[in-house]
């Protein structure tokens, strides 16, 4: 039967039936990727890349426990650490997009991205930025019964007296710390024995066990013992002082030029959440991030409370692979 035969009546049939089928399979399609109106019904997770007891862990804890209470429902946090805190992005990227399964995700992001020749991920096409929650700076620190510098000056005179005796630890490759221990040993002309962790928690302990001399981490982790007197901080890495340790001078301050990185901490979800869930969680976000109780738990732990768009924090982590990928290629610095 060719075209021209078929009965008008029956074309015009089929032509509504796939018209409909159309219709249908759009109606489907847009459901599926709009927020469920009484979302969220059951438990968030929450995942943080690192091991407990770090500052991710810390800060995903505090907002866990404002979030669970504007949106009703319980905010879980989840830790899978591993890889540089990649180990958790890719399983946040790979989720199941329905705004039960964030990552609390860090600057450390932005700099694996060039380290790692390989991720099973991509990190600004495969995750959804939410809001920027806060900034914590990086302090140098030295265990002060092990270590006797006072100061950085005194620190890259033992380093040079003894290349490669003096450890430094990071909470991972690929991660900040690792990156400003590189810079540093490249600013100074001296080689230090790198010693990657998987967080934190246990790169502290070494650190107070005297396994390794010092390192580059976040103030929070180490903020008690450096008040406690078991540890002595050296310098920020940032361009300006901490208010929480306003004695304590920045790298560039001690004659080091070209150092201002700090650690940013942020959430994401999965590429194809909902833009209805997106918006919620970061309106949510914003709320408590600037609220008086949640600044004043962040002053306690010396973080700087931030909060913003997430076209904003789409930006900064633009901005900021960029910019990481150019320090890494000066430093050298890759990982199969």
């Amino acid at each position: 039967m060719t075209a021209a035969s078929f009965p008008q009546r029956h074309r015009r049939t089929v032509l509504r039936a796939a018209a409909l089928a159309l219709g249908l399979g759009a109606s489907a399609l847009a459901l599926a990727q709009q927020a469920p109106a009484n979302w969220p019904t059951r438990p968030i997770s929450l995942v943080v890349p690192f091991p407990a007891g770090g500052t991710t862990d810390v800060l995903a804890r505090a907002l866990a426990d404002k979030l669970s209470q504007s949106l009703g429902q319980p905010v879980v946090v989840e830790s899978k650490p591993g890889a540089g805190a990649t180990l958790g992005a890719d399983y946040v990227a790979k989720a199941k997009p329905d705004g039960y399964t964030l990552l609390m995700g860090a600057v450390h992001h932005t700099i694996a991205t060039s380290v790692y020749k390989k991720l099973p991920y991509d990190f600004q096409k495969d995750l959804a930025p939410i809001t920027v929650v806060a900034m914590v700076p990086n302090v140098l620190v030295i265990n002060a019964a092990n270590t006797p510098a006072k100061n950085v000056a005194e620190l890259v005179a033992l380093a040079k007296a003894e290349p490669g005796k003096l450890a430094y630890g990071s909470n991972g490759n690929g991660t900040a710390q690792h990156l400003i221990g590189t810079q540093f040993q490249s600013s100074t002309g001296t080689t230090l024995l790198y010693v990657p962790y998987k967080g934190s928690g246990p790169l502290t302990t070494d650190l107070l066990g005297g396994q390794v001399a010092m390192s580059f981490d976040t103030i929070t982790p180490v903020l008690q013992h450096i008040k406690g007197g078991k540890l002595r901080a050296l310098a920020v890495t940032t361009a300006r002082r901490s208010s929480v340790l306003p004695d304590v001078p920045t790298l560039e301050e001690a004659g080091l030029k070209g150092f201002d990185i700090g650690t940013w901490f942020g959430v994401l979800a999965p590429a194809a959440t909902p833009k209805e869930i997106v918006a919620r969680l970061n309106a949510e976000m914003v709320k408590i991030i600037h609220s008086p109780d949640f600044a004043q738990r962040m002053q306690a732990i010396g973080a700087e409370p931030l909060g913003g768009t997430q076209e904003e924090m789409a930006r900064q982590i633009r901005e900021e692979t960029a910019r990481f990928a150019k320090l890494v290629k000066e430093g050298g610095v890759a990982i199969d």
